[in-house]
């Protein structure tokens, strides 16, 4: 689909232009104003409108990271249609390195929000409100939360055929069929009729290179397929990340029968066969160690990188529909 509307937060964007904005929505405390950044750049032609966000959990830094070298490469220059950036979409919670908004809500489970909600429900108002509908696609980023490294996987809903055919196309290692989650930004993207590609990779506070460069030639792959700039000579620098993405119908989470100390001994992306062993978990005084063992043959698409865990904490997350 071909946007035609090129007004961003009540500027307007000429072609071949670019200009920073601001999402200007909420003060502190102390009355500091907190400011989005959002950074837009059109084309000389028209085209697409590409949104891409990170930091939506404000911990999650590899995803602000990908966009901060999408940006910093000005990879974000199109010669067709639009990309909009959002490197880091909560501010807040990205200042005090946390997931949720002051206000203790996860701005991943308000949308599409409420002009007089809370702080997390405006602010995700004026998203839905001011920015989704000038957009045509989405590439949503986000890691693991609290210690659960993922595998680069791409989330899509179980019949969206259209978002399937993108993911495939973005090329991370493996492409996750999921329900979408109820007040999402994805799925309220997807009831306004936008093409969203969620990306999982890595674990929150922390920044993976691997993971990055994932994230970014999967942008850089996606553009170049919508039509909106050539990337061979950009993309020539990444070769040996390319894969067949593995389709992932099924997955289940193993969780922890002890509690104790945490000892993984398979990685993400590991193929595993049932009954293989997956690590162990022993208790700090020596008494005891016990095995972890695959109830499934799959492929392990997370796991939990605490050193200490609980009972019934989830430590990996098996993919094992897979195709």
């Amino acid at each position: 689909m071909i946007n035609k509307k090129y007004t961003v937060l009540g500027e307007t964007i000429k072609k071949g232009k670019g200009a920073q904005l601001n999402l200007d929505i909420a003060k502190l405390h102390t009355r500091t104003k907190i400011e989005v950044p959002v950074i837009v750049q059109r084309g000389k032609k028209d085209g697409p409108t590409l949104l891409i966000t990170g930091g939506i959990h404000g911990n999650e830094i590899n995803g602000v990271e990908i966009v901060r070298q999408l940006v910093s490469n000005k990879y974000n220059m199109p010669e067709c249609g639009m990309v909009i950036c959002i490197p880091v979409v909560n501010i807040f919670g990205f200042l005090n390195q946390t997931r949720q908004f002051p206000d203790g809500r996860d701005l991943n489970r308000v949308f599409p929000g409420s002009l007089r909600g809370s702080l997390a429900s405006r602010f995700a108002y004026h998203l839905v409100k001011d920015i989704a509908p000038v957009i045509d696609y989405c590439i949503d980023y986000h890691t693991g939360g609290d210690s659960r490294f993922n595998a680069p996987q791409i989330r899509i809903d179980k019949d969206d055929a259209d978002g399937l055919a993108l993911a495939k196309i973005f090329g991370a290692e493996f492409i996750v069929k999921s329900a979408g989650r109820e007040k999402s930004f994805r799925e309220t993207l997807h009831k306004l009729d936008k093409k969203v590609l969620l990306y999982e990779g890595g674990k929150s506070l922390h920044i993976d290179k691997e993971i990055t460069d994932t994230g970014v030639v999967g942008a850089l792959r996606m553009m170049q397929h919508l039509g909106m700039r050539n990337f061979e000579k950009e993309l020539a620098q990444y070769l040996t990340l390319e894969t067949t993405p593995k389709l992932v119908h099924a997955s289940k989470w193993s969780r922890a029968k002890h509690s104790g100390m945490f000892h993984p001994t398979v990685h993400v992306g590991q193929k595993i066969k049932k009954g293989g062993k997956l690590g162990s978990i022993s208790g700090p005084f020596g008494y005891f160690e016990k095995k972890i063992l695959a109830k499934n043959s799959g492929y392990i698409i997370c796991i939990n990188q605490s050193p200490i865990v609980n009972q019934g904490d989830a430590i990996f997350h098996i993919a094992y529909d897979v195709e």
